[in-house]
């Protein structure tokens, strides 16, 4: 895979948890809590760990 295209898919992962994080109505709620953690909160954390991940594999793959 060309480094063009292989750059073209990181983008399209990066629009991922931005568009997940911006749908507002998505998680607009409490339930189902986790651990007593209303959903709005825990939702918006796992979205970090994923952002995280799509991150470190983007440097990994050195694009």
């Amino acid at each position: 895979m060309s480094r063009l295209k292989r750059a073209c898919w990181y983008v399209v992962l990066f629009a991922i948890p931005y568009g997940g994080v911006l749908w507002v109505a998505l998680y607009n709620r409490v339930e189902p809590a986790l651990f007593g953690i209303p959903f709005f909160y825990w939702f918006q954390f796992v979205w970090i760990i994923v952002t995280a991940i799509i991150t470190a594999a983007a440097y990994l793959s050195k694009v």
